[in-house]
């Protein structure tokens, strides 16, 4: 089991260029990536998407990929020699035809126009796909490493719930064993010519036909609900849309048991039971 909640980072450096990848997860109903790539990397945003999906199923990823280049080694300075030599020559022409002393000083080199120029150095196109794959690969690992931490403790909670719950339906059995009990016993006699028919709640009189008051196949199908829900847990799939499913079966037999039964002994545990399937469903907004 894994929550839907958690945050994973990793880096590499590759031939002077740091990329670092960070992702987190949040809750949501279904797989909702949201990506922010450097303009770089947009050729690798669909490989990017397809190994999320991969790895995880459900929940809203926002994940912010980052290239730093190293500023001593992304640029490089570099001199246009054919226009310094044509500089030179134009110098030396001067030089002659105005019969001028001397020669150009080396500091001259740094005021002529476009002599030198800046070039941004492109980086290893294949080298840093591997780079940005590799950390990526490692950022989603600890992501998945902390679903799983805090998937463990939300199933510790579940699992308590799901005790509580099997309590209820434990004492709900014991009601509707007690109200079959009561069903079939036969009518107390009548005294001195008058007919006292026995007060069953929810039954009918001395032919022992069930109007309302028979929960017991609900109580069944509601211990073998609670008991599926143990199992779920222990699932290594995802399981959220799964247990949310089961505690819509186990909402319906409460509510049948509660309409078949009114009695308040029943209604009583009837709503501890919703109290805790409230607590699981609660939960389960942050289980993948």
């Amino acid at each position: 089991m894994k929550s839907m909640t958690g945050y994973g980072e990793a880096s590499r450096l590759v031939r002077g260029t740091k990329i670092s990848v960070q992702a987190r997860s949040l809750n949501h109903r279904h797989l909702d990536l949201q990506l922010r790539v450097p303009r770089e990397y947009l050729s690798f945003e669909e490989e990017i998407r397809k190994m999320i999906r991969e790895k995880i199923s459900r929940g809203r990823i926002e994940l912010f990929i980052s290239r730093y280049p190293d500023k001593g080694r992304a640029r490089k300075l570099e001199m246009d020699a054919e226009l310094l030599g044509q500089y030179l020559a134009s110098m030396r022409q001067a030089k002659r035809k105005f019969k001028l002393a001397g020669d150009p000083e080396l500091s001259l080199l740094s005021t002529l126009p476009d002599l030198f120029h800046v070039r941004e150095v492109e980086g290893d196109a294949a080298a840093e796909r591997q780079g940005l794959f590799g950390a990526l690969a490692n950022a989603l690992s600890k992501l998945e490493a902390s679903r799983e931490r805090e998937g463990r403790q939300l199933k510790a909670d579940m699992q308590a719930q799901i005790r509580h719950l099997t309590r209820v339906a434990v004492a709900l059995a014991a009601r509707a064993e007690e109200t079959v009990n009561r069903i079939q016993r036969p009518p107390a006699p009548a005294r001195n010519g008058e007919n006292f028919a026995r007060p069953d709640e929810g039954v009918t009189d001395s032919l022992g036909v069930v109007l309302k008051g028979d929960i017991n196949e609900e109580v069944v199908r509601l211990k073998s609900h609670v008991a599926a829900l143990a199992v779920v847990l222990h699932e290594k799939e995802p399981v959220g849309k799964k247990i949310d499913f089961m505690l819509q079966e186990v909402q319906r037999e409460l509510n049948t048991i509660s309409s078949k039964a009114p009695q308040l002994p029943v209604v009583q545990q009837v709503l501890e039971g919703k109290e805790r399937v409230e607590k699981i469903r609660e939960q389960t907004q942050n289980i993948e």
